[in-house]
């Protein structure tokens, strides 16, 4: 008779053995082993450091062409847990001027130290992730890919705003222009007046809220943080505009840096779909990105990160992505999944229309709760709520 123990479960299960809390602390980081990939490794520093792990009872993954220097620099994967990494950087320290090792020790650092994620709204509230948090959508346009989430008239958007909050949401992202595959953009003068119109409304009803605006005009978003907007939710990680830092910057306004290739009307083509590795493509992508953010004084506390699913990306890249989630979170800031009844469920299940593609979003929810995600995106606020919950009331059981 045995059972097999997961890795997240091993203090529980030396607990109940009474083990001395001695020899839990000591034994219990034997059993997880914590893969960590670096980018873009000298080859002499990653020659280094798989000889390092060997000796430390851990290993050191590497391209074929790393050994016989073929390659001037690759990307590596660390096997071994955080006793091991801390016995990693006390044997580089000596090194550390050599072949761009002192940044291999700065990464392993970083990652050591677990920074818990936070955002910091630009009056000084804090949004913390001790839950999943849910956003919720309202779209004040036309031509929405989902009809039943367009919203036409203030009461309207009042009401679906109340509901929203009063069922579990914690902000609401407001739309002025449709992002689906082979959108038109709207006029920049008539994005600003569907989201600045809408954002006055719900700051002036719901004073308290965390208001989002989903845009990537810089001029869009400077007016609707002036409007009420807390956050800026930019699908092209602010790459599409190149003032959109500076205006979050100066406003010291988080911003949801999402993953995209192309523009919402040339994303559908083969050529943006395709990628050597999705998860590791976008994550180097988004992390590049959170670089040029530093740059204008936007922070780890003013930054969340998105896959964007559904943007230039196929049945298959998008369902790795949801696979590989986990891989995005670590790095000290939030990570949203925002795959709401998009087109890519609908293939899934048989070519269901967006109307029927619930049940494949609440997957989505709980594939984020169990990658460790913080935040999802979605049009259907109780149900994914009721579902989120569960899931963390069961996971929170030992």
């Amino acid at each position: 008779m045995y059972l097999s123990i997961p890795a997240a479960r091993i203090r529980f299960e030396m607990e109940k053995m009474d083990v001395h809390p001695v020899g839990i602390e000591l034994m219990a980081p034997k059993a997880d082993v914590q893969p960590l990939k670096l980018f873009k490794v000298r080859t002499p520093a990653a020659n280094i450091i798989k000889q390092e792990m060997l000796a430390l009872d851990g290993d050191c993954v590497t391209p074929r062409d790393v050994v016989n220097g073929a390659l001037a620099e690759a990307d590596i994967i660390l096997l071994g847990n955080v006793r091991q990494y801390r016995l990693l950087i006390k044997k580089l320290a000596t090194m550390a001027n050599w072949f761009g090792i002192q940044k291999v020790m700065d990464d392993l650092w970083e990652f050591l130290q677990k920074q818990e994620p936070v955002t910091v709204l630009a009056d000084g509230r804090k949004l913390t992730y001790e839950k999943l948090r849910v956003m919720g959508i309202l779209n004040v346009t036309p031509d929405s890919f989902y009809a039943g989430s367009r919203i036409s008239g203030e009461k309207a958007l009042l009401e679906r705003a109340g509901d929203m909050l009063q069922e579990g949401a914690d902000l609401l992202d407001i739309g002025g222009e449709s992002t689906r595959p082979g959108a038109d953009p709207v006029s920049p003068e008539e994005e600003i007046r569907r989201v600045t119109g809408a954002l006055k409304l719900l700051r002036k009803e719901f004073p308290k809220a965390v208001l989002s605006v989903d845009t990537y005009h810089a001029d869009t978003a400077e007016a609707a943080l002036e409007a009420g907007a807390d956050i800026i939710n930019d699908v092209t990680a602010g790459t599409g505009d190149g003032n959109m830092l500076n205006v979050a910057g100066r406003a010291k306004a988080p911003m949801v840096l999402m993953h995209m290739r192309g523009t919402p009307k040339t994303m559908v083509t083969a050529e943006n779909k395709q990628y050597h590795n999705v998860v590791g493509d976008v994550a180097q992508y988004l992390l590049d990105r959170v670089d040029a953010c530093a740059a204008v004084g936007l922070g780890k506390d003013k930054l969340i990160l998105d896959p964007g699913l559904g943007f230039a990306k196929d049945v298959q890249g998008n369902l790795a992505l949801c696979n590989g989630l986990a891989e995005l979170t670590g790095h000290g800031m939030p990570v949203l999944l925002a795959g709401s009844r998009k087109g890519f469920i609908g293939e899934v299940l048989g070519g269901l229309p967006a109307s029927n593609r619930l049940e494949g979003t609440m997957a989505l929810s709980a594939c984020a709760v169990y990658a460790g995600a913080q935040l999802v995106r979605v049009h259907d606020v109780k149900q994914n709520v009721r579902l989120i919950r569960m899931l963390e009331a069961i996971r929170a059981c030992q």
